[in-house]
């Protein structure tokens, strides 16, 4: 079984794809807590999520798999995605 990418928050070791083609599989992200499907229908709505998990500290939703040397910004760079140098995102 291959590993997925969440396009939220980055974190790159789903199990399963967040969506096949465009069906949402309703997977949950172990990182950053967003299901599949219904947080993730538009891309704003993928961004309102984003901010939002930034904004809160970037809690893990399954605290048991964060690794030890966790950087949240590392992981975003898996989408492309960076911090602005004054805490804002994007």
């Amino acid at each position: 079984m291959g590993k997925y990418t969440c396009h939220v928050c980055g974190y790159s070791d789903l199990d399963e794809a967040p969506w096949e083609g465009n069906i949402p599989t309703h997977n949950i992200c172990d990182c950053c807590g967003v299901e599949f499907g219904y947080e993730d229908c538009k891309e704003e709505n993928v961004e309102k999520f984003r901010c939002k998990w930034i904004n809160n500290g970037c809690i893990w939703f399954n605290k048991e798999l964060k690794p030890d040397d966790w950087d949240y910004e590392k992981q975003l760079e898996n989408i492309n995605y960076k911090i602005k140098k004054n805490g804002t995102t994007k």
